[in-house]
C-alpha cells in the first residue's frame, strides 16, 4: 500500500485522471478495475473515479509495486537511430542477426556509431524490450563476434542468464559453427581434412603465426573440412570451427598453401584483384546448437540448426553449388 497526500496543485481534479498522470506505468483499464475492486480509497473510503479532489486528501493505493516505477526516460538517439539487421532467429532470450561484411561489430576508435551491436540495441529499444536509462535491465550483449569484413551470424543476449549460459556452450563447445569460404587453388571436391595447428598471436602485430608444433604462448587450433566445389581455380570448402582462435580459418589455409580468395593480410592480394575481390571470402554459415546438460534460459534452442539464408560469395563464384 502506498498513500498520497493531495497538494494544492492537484485539487479540484477528478481521482481517475489523476491516476493516470501520477502513474503512467498503469493501464487505463486495469486502474477502473482497480476502481472497482475498491483497492483504491480517498480518505479511507471506496472511492470512484469521478471524484474530484482537495487539498489535504489521502488516497491510498493498494496496487503492485511495478505500477509506482516512474517510466525510464527517452533515449533520442536510439529512438531516430534506423536499423537494419537480417534476423536469423530471435526469442525472448536471443537474438541471432546475419551481419553483413564491412559492419563492425563492436564500436572502436575508428567506429562509434555504425556497428551492429548499435543496430542491435536500437532493433530492441525501439521493439520496447530495453531502455538503456534503465539501470535495472540488463544491456544487448554479443556471445560471440566475427571479423569487419566476414559475415555471418552474431549471437546477441538480451538478458544477463542467456549470456551466461551461451557462454558457457560455446567453451564446452556445444555450439558448433560451420563456416563457407572461397580457397585459391583447386582442391578435389568431396575431399575431407582437419588443420591440426597452432596459434600465436605477437603481441603488438594485427597478424597471427601458424605453426605445425606448440611454443610457448601459441594455442592449438582445429579446423574440419570439406571441399563442396572447385572450379577456375578456386574451391568451395566448408569449415567446421572445433576451437576459436584469433583469423583461425583464415591463417591456417594460408599455411597449407590456400589462402582465402581475397585475403589481402595472409594471402596475395593480387590475386584478389585478379578474380575482382578486396576482402576475404569467408562466411559463419550456420550454428548449430548440440546441448548436452540443462540449457537454462537457451532450452528453445536445444537441438537447432540456424544457417544464414544467403551467402553472396558462393552465388557470385559457384552459383550451382549446392551448401
Amino acid at each position: 500500500m502506498k498513500e498520497y497526500v493531495i497538494g494544492q496543485e492537484a485539487a479540484g481534479k477528478r481521482l481517475d485522471k489523476w491516476l493516470l498522470k501520477e502513474l503512467p506505468r498503469l493501464p487505463m483499464g486495469l486502474m477502473q478495475k482497480y476502481l472497482r475492486l475498491k483497492r483504491v480509497k480517498l480518505n479511507g473510503k471506496p472511492a470512484r473515479g469521478d471524484a474530484r479532489l482537495a487539498e489535504g486528501d489521502r488516497v491510498s493505493l493498494f496496487i503492485e509495486d511495478e505500477f509506482f516505477e516512474k517510466p525510464a526516460e527517452a533515449d533520442p538517439f536510439l529512438a531516430r537511430f534506423h536499423w537494419h539487421l537480417d534476423i536469423a532467429y530471435e526469442d525472448s532470450n536471443i537474438l541471432i542477426v546475419d551481419k553483413k561484411p564491412g559492419l563492425m561489430v563492436h564500436p572502436d576508435r575508428t567506429e562509434q556509431v555504425n556497428t551492429l551491436l548499435t543496430h542491435a540495441q536500437a532493433y530492441l529499444y525501439q521493439k520496447g524490450e530495453w531502455n538503456p536509462k534503465d539501470k535495472s535491465q540488463f544491456p544487448p550483449a554479443l556471445c560471440n563476434r566475427i571479423d569487419r569484413f566476414t559475415g555471418g551470424l552474431v549471437i546477441v543476449a538480451k538478458n544477463e542468464a542467456a549470456l551466461k549460459v551461451m557462454n558457457e556452450k560455446i567453451a564446452s563447445r556445444e555450439v558448433k559453427k560451420e563456416y563457407l569460404c572461397i580457397a585459391l587453388g583447386e582442391m578435389p571436391p568431396g575431399y575431407k581434412g582437419l588443420i591440426d595447428t597452432y596459434i600465436l598471436k605477437p603481441e603488438g602485430s594485427r597478424k597471427v603465426r601458424v605453426t605445425r608444433n606448440p611454443l610457448p604462448g601459441a594455442q592449438r587450433a582445429l579446423t574440419g573440412y570439406r571441399v563442396l566445389d572447385a572450379r577456375d581455380g578456386l574451391s568451395l570448402v566448408a569449415c567446421d570451427l572445433m576451437t576459436g582462435r584469433t583469423h583461425q580459418i583464415r591463417a591456417q589455409f594460408a599455411f597449407i598453401g590456400h589462402p582465402l580468395l581475397g585475403d589481402g593480410q595472409y594471402g596475395d592480394s593480387r590475386e584478389g584483384e585478379r578474380f575482382g575481390r578486396d576482402y576475404q571470402a569467408l562466411y559463419a554459415w550456420a550454428l548449430t546448437f548440440d546441448f548436452e546438460g540443462d540449457a537454462g534460459a537457451l532450452e528453445a534452442l536445444r537441438g537447432k540448426r540456424i544457417a544464414a539464408r544467403n551467402v553472396p560469395f558462393v552465388r557470385e563464384y559457384f552459383p550451382d553449388a549446392e551448401y
